[in-house]
């Protein structure tokens, strides 16, 4: 199995970060700030979206997609702010949409971990500088992320 090993050091690298993390599912207690090493770690099961590009199905079997337990953390963070997350729920499920840096002093910003349902994790960092690894086996699993459903009721 290949394993994704990925470093980010500038806008761009993090924008293939946020496609391969796009629909993480991420629970919150796996969100930790560590201060004093100026590092901010998520762990989540991510779904494999370089797989399932390639992935030819059969109209007679249910097609199978891959998760994989990865591990993303952004170094040199200097603090951290949560908007619309119960922070006393460490066993809170979020779904990473998307992962975006703005600078505001160059080379110096913020990057926001956005997830479904507004909440955000903003990181406010010296410097753009993260990696994202797989730690672990695939899985098996039949449901795919899809953002074109039109019948969910709001």
């Amino acid at each position: 199995m290949d394993r994704l090993r990925l470093l980010a050091v500038d806008n761009d690298d993090l924008d293939i970060f946020s496609a391969h993390c796009q629909d993480a599912i991420v629970r919150l207690g796996d969100c930790r700030y560590r201060r004093v090493e100026k590092q901010f770690a998520v762990e989540m099961n991510r779904f494999a979206w370089e797989t399932a590009q390639k992935r030819k199905f059969s109209v007679f079997a249910a097609p199978k997609y891959e998760r994989r337990r990865s591990a993303l953390h952004f170094d040199r963070v200097t603090g951290v702010r949560r908007q619309g997350l119960d922070t006393a729920k460490d066993d809170q499920i979020l779904v990473l949409l998307a992962i975006r840096f703005t600078e505001t002093s160059s080379p110096s910003g913020h990057i926001d971990l956005l997830f479904a349902g507004g909440a955000t994790i903003r990181l406010e960092v010296e410097v753009v500088e993260a990696q994202l690894a797989d730690v672990g086996a695939a899985w098996s699993t039949e449901a795919k992320p899809d953002h074109d459903r039109t019948d969910v009721e709001l």
